[in-house]
């Protein structure tokens, strides 16, 4: 195999990776900081009194305060004021503390306690007797359910509202910090996927391939993958995989969509290629499909809606003879999703969505061409836009035998 594609083993390739994340760090208080003055703006804009923050990306995001949502309801209180509570089980206290990156005073309940009553009863003391509360779009409904009884029971007239104006309001335009760290991330997973491509071997499981995108990752600086899509052959042709291991053959497509965390910060990148010969139907797909992420990423214009980008890319395949709209062969998905801390987010490639294009938004560029029955072909890379237009974050793949440009 030549171009990148075979030749190595996978102790070779894992010893030409070293760490990348030396100077990267996570955002400072001052940018948490100002990340709350943000979210008071549209409050205050938009007639909410608070917000709750679940644990989770949002919490995240405002506070630095990582912690994964469960049964146990833990997130915090921000009014429009800027006035911040954390809410968490008494036994927890001591442990966010540690997690804090913005100090706050804790309320905490016991085990037998109900933390949608401290939730309502901190609304009261905080305000008045109407309430407006934006919650949280990923908080579960159990924890809704909860407040909705509780306001009740407590004669409070809580109206609950979804958060997304502040937190979509506030995330989907990143700052400097987030797009180095964005940047950063990506290098190192495309850095993953040259080192991978460089092992695959007729026989091959995917199953192996996927241990060692694991290690890979590793072995640039991150924890490891934060996921991994490993397809051969027939199986490219469905965009999220199929239940059976694969083994490599000859010719066959390869499809390999995989992407780590820095500091919270998602990669997302995904390559096709052919291991062996590519006739001339893959060779021809292939193109199809790069010419379409072309058409979509030149359409990613200033102020203009964001679903122009599906559109543009959906004509081009339509006018290639795929689909037309979502049938197959063709693209039967969105062109692309928002990323930041989390992989999908706001705002989205696809018809509709009509939030006008800014600096700071972060796109993945996707439009894959599926062939049930045959293969697949997905190219994903990401781009962000500047004030100036969009800018790649890695440049699409070179071609279908030498996807990285070594032989450019």
């Amino acid at each position: 195999m030549a171009n990148g594609i075979g030749g190595s083993t996978p102790e070779q390739a894992l010893a030409k990776l070293s760490n990348m994340t030396t100077g990267y760090s996570a955002p400072a208080k001052e940018e948490y900081e100002q990340r709350i003055l943000n979210a008071q703006q549209i409050m205050k804009r938009d007639g909410i009194d608070a917000i709750y923050l679940n644990a989770g990306t949002n919490l995240s995001y405002f506070t630095g305060t990582h912690w994964y949502a469960s049964e146990r309801l833990v997130g915090a209180i921000l009014t429009s004021d800027g006035e911040l509570t954390y809410v968490a089980p008494w036994f927890e206290d001591s442990t966010l503390q540690e997690f804090m990156e913005l100090d706050a005073p804790v309320a905490t309940w016991h085990e037998h306690e109900s933390p949608y009553d401290l939730v309502i009863n901190l609304l009261s003391n905080k305000l008045d007797s109407n309430v407006s509360l934006a919650v949280d779009e990923s908080t579960a409904f159990f924890i809704v359910d909860g407040f909705k009884q509780s306001a009740k029971a407590a004669n409070l007239n809580l109206e609950l509202i979804n958060s997304k104006p502040v937190t979509a309001g506030c995330r989907m335009q990143k700052s400097p910090k987030e797009i180095a760290l964005m940047q950063r991330a990506k290098d190192m997973t495309l850095e993953v996927h040259k080192a991978v491509a460089s092992i695959l071997k007729p026989g091959i499981a995917t199953t192996e391939v996927v241990e060692f995108i694991n290690l890979a990752h590793q072995a640039v600086g991150a924890k490891g993958s934060s996921f991994c899509i490993v397809l051969f052959g027939e199986a490219t042709a469905y965009p999220h995989g199929v239940k059976h291991v694969q083994y490599l053959e000859p010719n066959d497509m390869v499809l390999i969509d995989t992407g780590c965390l820095l500091h919270g910060y998602n990669s997302d990148i995904t390559r096709s290629f052919v291991f062996g010969q590519p006739s001339e139907k893959q060779v021809q797909v292939w193109q199809d499909e790069k010419d379409a992420q072309l058409a979509a990423f030149a359409a990613a214009q200033l102020g203009q809606p964001c679903e122009v980008v599906d559109i543009a890319a959906r004509n081009f395949l339509t006018k290639q003879g795929y689909g037309p709209d979502y049938n197959v062969p063709g693209l039967p998905h969105r062109t692309g999703h928002g990323i930041g801390l989390d992989i999908h987010e706001w705002p989205y490639l696809v018809k509709n969505d009509k939030t006008l294009l800014a600096p700071g938004m972060c796109f993945s560029n996707e439009p894959m061409i599926c062939i049930y029955g045959e293969f697949g072909v997905r190219l994903e890379d990401h781009f962000y836009m500047t004030d100036q237009g969009p800018k790649w974050f890695t440049e699409p793949a070179h071609s279908i035998t030498d996807p990285f440009g070594y032989s450019a």
